[in-house]
Order: structure tokens, then sequence, then C-alpha cells
């Protein structure tokens, strides 16, 4: 296998965008991944897309197709990739995989969701496939219940808080207000939390991502090529990817309280990086709720399990603390277009590890990790990166 690197990254800004559509997202977010590469594109050998749900948001499907067509780039290959809430993060895996093999030298990675032209209801409906649809959506179990249950079982076996939830969501909004691209870029504070009305008890309105508008794009090359495509690219190695898999319903999980499938992928992500927990200086993980980041800094071995939300109510996953998780803001400050989540994610590893993150910047950050997760736990992928020398 050979090493891969990033060397392009590109972000619209998340949000409401009433005045673009889901081709004009994507074009933006990968025409800015190819003037940061420094490559003029036609280096691109193939697309991957992440996309989770464009057929009941937009109607339309065959996105693969439409990713090439729009941007320009027929006939080389372009596949979508779905995998729920970690589409974009399994797309990125499918870029890196094929460039490793040696398929590929160049190719270009894009993701992103128009989810603000339809009802709630219908966004609900459409997110909810991502669980069990016969055994939980079917019933009325919205992905907001289901994380509510984990939060109690939580809470029931380790004495989690709501205000220890509710300090997850103040600490990325705080973060969420340095990023410019952020979809609220504004503080809050655990009353604010407190009391902004339950959704699924005891998650509230301000535990919960909102509905957003937004593309994100990557470009990967293989390291070896550096020196020949893109000479005056500044590159982040991506030091390992993993991916694992749960059950699909939250049931038949032999535990509700964490998620399995991090533990399994930040584990042979770890392996194969040759670092540990103690070696990351900043992460992005999956806060689609506030509960799944207390549950993700324990499955990725930052705090042993059942202290999360004590650390970050202790301050140490603020920015340039114990850990500095969630720079950007998180699903929950910057917003979660369900397909470009992923690569957003790892867009945000790579900017803080090339030292241009602006205010929000970790100090001297080394290695990054990225967490996405597909449906309530079902699907992980986790990338590790790393500052070339």
């Amino acid at each position: 296998m050979r090493s891969v690197s990033i060397i392009g990254v590109g972000l619209t800004k998340f949000g409401e965008h009433w005045d673009k559509g889901f081709r004009e997202l994507i074009v933006e977010a990968a025409s800015k991944a190819v003037v940061d590469a420094g490559i003029e594109g036609k280096e691109i050998q193939a697309i991957y897309g992440g996309v989770m749900a464009s057929g009941r948001l937009i109607g339309q499907e065959h996105i693969g197709a439409l990713l090439a067509d729009q941007l320009g780039m027929n006939p080389i290959a372009s596949t979508r990739v779905e995998a729920a809430c970690a589409s974009g993060g399994v797309a990125v895996r499918s870029g890196f995989l094929a460039v490793a093999s040696g398929a590929y030298d160049v190719v270009a990675v894009g993701g992103g969701e128009k989810m603000t032209d339809v009802s709630a209801e219908d966004v609900a409906t459409a997110l909810g496939g991502a669980g069990d649809q016969e055994w939980e959506l079917f019933n009325g179990a919205t992905f907001p219940a289901l994380y509510a249950l984990m939060a109690r079982r939580h809470m029931l076996e380790y004495g989690t808080t709501e205000e220890q939830l509710a300090a997850v969501a103040v600490k990325n909004h705080s973060n969420g207000a340095l990023n410019p691209l952020a979809q609220y870029q504004r503080e809050i504070t655990v009353e604010d939390v407190m009391n902004s009305g339950y959704i699924a008890s005891p998650l509230k309105l301000l535990d919960c991502s909102p509905i957003t508008d937004g593309a994100a794009a990557v470009i990967l090359c293989a390291t070896e090529k550096l020196k020949q495509l893109a000479p005056n690219g500044d590159a982040v190695e991506i030091a390992a990817s993993a991916q694992a898999s749960d059950s699909l319903a939250l049931a038949s999980r032999k535990s509700m309280s964490e998620v399995a499938s991090t533990k399994v992928a930040a584990n042979d992500a770890y392996r194969t990086a040759g670092v540990g927990p103690k070696d990351i200086d900043v992460a992005e993980v999956h806060d689609c709720f506030t509960i799944a980041e207390v549950m993700a800094i324990e499955a990725l071995g930052f705090f042993p399990k059942g202290t999360g939300g004590k650390a970050t109510e202790d301050g140490e996953t603020e920015l340039n603390s114990t850990i500095s998780v969630n720079t950007s803001g998180g699903l929950k400050a910057a917003g979660h277009p369900i397909g470009a989540t992923g690569i957003k994610q790892v867009s945000e590893i790579v900017l803080q590890l090339r030292g241009k993150a602006d205010k929000r910047q970790v100090n001297d950050a080394q290695v990054g990790l990225a967490q996405n997760v597909g449906g309530s736990g079902a699907t992980t992928v986790i990338h590790i990166l790393r500052r070339r020398k």
C-alpha cells in the first residue's frame, strides 16, 4: 500500500443556502479544493462523492454521474458513496484505498447535502433511514429518540448529567464562533442549553445538530508523486484509514452506552499509524448530539469510559487543553450537511496540521484524528492524519 497525502481542501459555508442548489455547492467546494491543491484539475483520475439522501431531499439520484458532469471531468470514473451520516468519511476512505492500491495517483473526494428545501418532517424521515427503518423508525423512534436512549443509559451507568451534555454544546459553539464557515457563529451558555426545550429527554434543542446545506471536497495524491504533480502543495499525510460496523438497530447492541464500532475502528487506526490516543493533538468527532461526543471521546481512548461528560465539564476538550476536540465547531455549531460532514472533519484536521486554522488554531498540532459515524453507530470510519516533515 502506498502512502497517500491530502493536497487540497475546499469548503462552502455551512447553513441555509436559499440561493444555491446542490450542484452549485458541490462545484464551489471542488473548485476551491483544486485551487488549494495548486493543480489544474486535469490530473484528477477519479471522483468519489459522499451523499446520503439526495433522492429524498432533492429528487436526484445517480450522483456520481452528476458530479463528473457538473465538474467538467467526464469521462473519468465517478462513484457515489453512501453510508448514512458517514457517507463523507467513507468516501474519503474509498479515495484513499484507490490511491494507496495504485489504481490512481490523484483523486477528488467531494460530499454535500441540500437539506433545507423540504420540510423538517421529510428530513426526519430521510435521516430515519440511517437506522433500522422497520424496527425503529416505523415504530416512532426518530434519531433524537435513539440518542436519547443512549444518553439515558450513559447517565444511569456513569452518573453523566444534563449539564455535562450541555457543556459539549457550549464548547463547540465557542469554537464555531471562531469559524467563519460555521452555520452558528455565536457562543451559548449552559443555561441556554438547559432552557432550550426537550426534543427527546434528556436531549434538548441545543443538544442537537441542525439541518444544514453545504459541501466539502479534498484532493488526494500518492505521496510519492507529490514533487511531480503538486510541487507547491501543502500536503498532509493520511497515516491511517479504518472502518468498522455494528448492528443497525440499537436494541441489538451489546451496550447502549458506547459506540463499539468506534472502538474497533480506532484501535485499527492507531495500530496502523503507530500512535495512541495520547499522541492525538486535535480531533474532529461526530457530535450529531452532545451525548455522541461524550461517547466518542471515551471510545477513542481520550478519557476512560464513563468520564467523558466530566472531562468536558472540566474543560479538558477545549481549544489547546488536554485534547482539542471539534475545533471547527463540530456538527453542533458548524452544521451537519450529511454527505459533507466526514469530509469537512478531515479538512479541518488538514487546516490544523498546516497551521492555517486562524483563531481556532491548536498549538503545534502534529497528529489529528477524524471520527465520522453513520446512523447511531452502525458505521464508523476513522482517519488519522500526520503533518509531513
